[in-house]
């Protein structure tokens, strides 16, 4: 599943997601459209998603999120 697709099943605007995985909405759409993020704001990304689905999920299982290395 994509970012956008966790997002939607989240249950979250763009700002709601912004907001729970504390990163700045620039750096989200830069994610969204498959630019390089951080290691930790993607970090920050999964671990929302996984709180709020009550399931693990790495940043590894979001399918085109760039990571730097």
């Amino acid at each position: 599943m994509t970012l956008d697709d966790y997002r939607l099943e989240c249950g979250w605007s763009k700002n709601e997601m912004c907001r729970q995985a504390r990163i700045d909405f620039v750096t989200l759409q830069r994610a969204l459209g498959g630019e390089t993020v951080s290691s930790r704001s993607a970090e920050k990304l999964a671990h929302a998603i996984s709180k709020q689905l009550g399931r693990t999920i790495r940043p590894t299982d979001i399918e085109g999120l760039n990571i730097s290395k």
